[in-house]
């Protein structure tokens, strides 16, 4: 049976869940909760919670959210951030450290489009069209010929 997830009753404009945690993105920002052992949550702790909590950093102009077992990315005022586990470079910020609060995804500042996470990967797709991958690339997931992992964004090759 459903439930009311505690303090979001209105204003919820999308969400998106992992198998240990979840997030909401409002009208003034973005609330997560759940599992937070890998900095998951993103408010600049490692302490699990009940009830949603404010993800640092974030305000006003969330269009879209996506969740994988330790991380999540969101587009912020047309941009992409994305915070927690960060070993395979899913975080896209040309590190493989892992971030408790949003980082900036390197070269996606503004023009994206829409937003997805796998397990230790992300992709987007640009305003110009293009669909650019990060993360983990062990079995090709980034679609750029290889499977060297990558940090930073690269281009999905064309067939």
């Amino acid at each position: 049976m459903p439930v009311q997830v505690t303090g979001l009753t209105a204003n919820v404009v999308a969400v998106a869940g992992s198998d240990h945690d979840s997030c909401a993105a409002t009208t003034t920002g973005v609330l997560c909760w759940g599992l937070n052992s890998d900095d998951q949550i993103g408010n600049n702790t490692t302490v699990n919670s009940l009830v949603p909590v404010a993800v640092s950093g974030i305000g006003t102009g969330v269009s879209a959210l996506s969740s994988q077992t330790a991380n999540t990315c969101a587009i912020v005022n047309g941009g992409a951030m994305c915070w927690g586990d960060n070993a395979r470079g899913q975080l896209g910020n040309n590190s493989t450290t892992a971030s408790a609060v949003p980082v900036a995804v390197t070269s996606l500042t503004t023009g994206v489009q829409s937003i997805a996470v796998g397990d230790a990967f992300a992709c987007a797709v640009t305003s110009a069209g293009a669909a650019v991958c990060w993360g983990d690339n062990a079995f090709g997931q980034l679609g750029n010929n290889s499977t060297t992992a990558s940090s930073v964004p690269v281009a999905v090759a064309s067939a």
